[in-house]
């Protein structure tokens, strides 16, 4: 890889599509003829299916010998000049600014430590976000989402007024143009038809004693059987309750020296970091989802 100049525009290319002979070739080539440089490349060809993915991030410095009239590359003309490349190997791509934001809209219900984790992370710049709103089903974190300045939006959920809410949830996904639901421990589950509509945009975090422990209290479950490990999934939403394709687990080793409340705690510190750490690859543009299942070029 060259050296780069810092003033270089940068952007990320990610793309999947069958595995055949030249792919890289093909990619890296046209990089080069745009007059770029490969700052970082993951790639990945899954056997079990032929398919082929891969995540470049590289800069833009134009022609080092200054004899390019258009200058630098830009995010429309590589757009432009790629689709023949896309075309001939039958990608589904895209191709982003580096460090773009995601607009993100958070739910959530009671239990607020996934809530306040992400606004911290997104208020000091280390996830590639920007929280638009928050919903929750109570208001009782109104205060400390205002306080960051981001607009709270209290929609009570009955059986009742549930199909009203999930209509709110819709009309205000699309009004403030969100790319990405997160479920930081929002406790309604969301109708077939909701999930169908968030599919590949809503990530929800849930702890990993399912399905052994289900209901109320589970880590106190977990405590009354002696479990030696507590854990926490995130995963993209789907019809399926908590069974969506999995991006990111934690796991912490636990012994009999811990009471329930211990296990609480421990599950707390799981959650947060296995949210954050999915939320940062999806807006990062490093997850594919594959049938089931995703591929995180980390």
């Amino acid at each position: 890889m060259d050296t780069v100049n810092s003033s270089a525009a940068e952007y990320v290319l990610t793309l999947d599509c069958p595995e055949t002979r030249g792919l890289v070739h093909a990619v890296s080539g046209f990089l080069l003829e745009q007059g770029c440089d490969i700052l970082e490349s993951k790639q990945f060809d899954s056997q079990d299916d032929g398919h082929f993915f891969m995540r470049i991030h590289f800069a833009s410095a134009g022609d080092p010998a200054g004899d390019s009239p258009d200058g630098p590359a830009t995010l429309d003309s590589l757009r432009e000049a790629f689709v023949p490349v896309a075309e001939k190997f039958g990608m589904q791509w895209q191709l982003r600014a580096h460090g773009t934001k995601r607009r993100v809209l958070i739910m959530v219900s009671k239990f607020e430590h996934c809530l306040n984790d992400l606004l911290f992370r997104a208020r000091i710049g280390e996830l590639p976000i920007d929280i638009v709103g928050v919903v929750s089903n109570h208001p009782d974190h109104r205060g400390i989402v205002e306080w960051h300045g981001i607009p709270f939006f209290h929609v009570p959920v009955t059986a009742d007024t549930k199909p009203a809410a999930e209509e709110s949830l819709m009309e205000l996904v699309d009004r403030l143009d969100v790319e990405l639901v997160v479920l930081a421990r929002y406790m309604q589950v969301l109708s077939d038809a909701l999930t169908r509509r968030l599919d590949g945009r809503a990530i929800n975090i849930h702890h990993s004693f399912l399905p052994s422990f289900k209901g109320a209290k589970p880590y106190h479950q977990a405590h009354a059987r002696g479990v030696k490990t507590v854990g926490a999934t995130a995963h993209y939403v789907n019809a399926e309750l908590d069974e969506g394709p999995i991006i990111s687990q934690q796991v912490v080793e636990v012994d009999h020296t811990f009471r329930a409340e211990d296990l609480v705690a421990a599950g707390r510190d799981t959650e947060r970091k296995a949210l954050s750490n999915a939320v940062r690859w999806h807006c990062e543009g490093r997850v594919f989802l594959q049938g089931n299942r995703t591929v995180v070029l980390r």
